[in-house]
C-alpha cells in the first residue's frame, strides 16, 4: 500500500460515496487507474464496504446502554452458541469479545429506558451462557465513528 492507496482509503473515510471521479481528481491519477486501486483495496480486505451512516435519534432509537456479560463457561461450544445468539438480535448495534473479566462488551440501542427494560429481561438474561450482566447507560457520545488513522 503506497501514500495515493492511502490518500483513497482517507477520502472514502470521509465520504463514502465519493466518485471515483472525484477521488482521481484528488490524488492525480486517471479515473481508471483510481478505481482499480479502489477494487485492488477492496479486494484485498482494505476497504470493508459501503454504507449509510443513519441519526439513532432520528430512527427513534435514543436509549442506549453498554451491557458487560460475563459467561459461566468459556469452552468453545458455549462461545460459539452465545456469539450466535448474539447476532440474532438487532438491538445489538455493537458487540466484542474481551480479554479478563468481563467477556463481552455489548452496545445496545432502544427506543427507551421501558423497552431496553424488555429487551434485558426477555432476550439478553435469556442469552446462552449468561453467568452474570452489568449494564450502564451512556450519557454522552464523545466519538463516534471516527475515522482510523491511515
Amino acid at each position: 500500500m503506497d501514500k495515493i492507496d492511502r490518500a483513497i482509503l482517507r477520502l472514502l473515510q470521509r465520504d463514502g460515496r465519493m466518485r471515483a471521479t472525484e477521488i482521481a481528481t484528488r490524488v492525480g491519477l486517471s479515473v481508471s487507474s483510481c478505481h482499480r486501486r479502489m477494487k485492488d483495496l477492496e479486494a484485498a480486505g482494505v476497504i470493508l464496504g459501503y454504507r449509510a451512516e443513519l441519526s439513532p435519534a432520528e430512527l427513534g432509537l435514543t436509549f442506549e446502554a453498554i451491557v458487560f456479560v460475563t459467561i459461566d463457561r468459556t469452552d468453545l461450544g458455549a462461545l460459539a452458541e452465545f456469539e450466535a445468539a448474539v447476532e440474532r438480535l438487532a438491538n445489538v448495534v455493537e458487540a466484542e469479545r474481551l480479554f479478563g473479566d468481563p467477556d463481552y462488551m455489548l452496545r445496545v440501542r432502544t427506543k427507551s429506558l421501558d423497552s431496553y427494560q424488555v429487551l434485558y429481561d426477555t432476550e439478553l438474561a435469556a442469552l446462552p451462557g449468561v453467568g452474570r450482566m452489568t449494564s450502564t447507560i451512556v450519557m454522552k457520545r464523545l466519538r463516534e465513528g471516527r475515522a482510523l488513522p491511515i
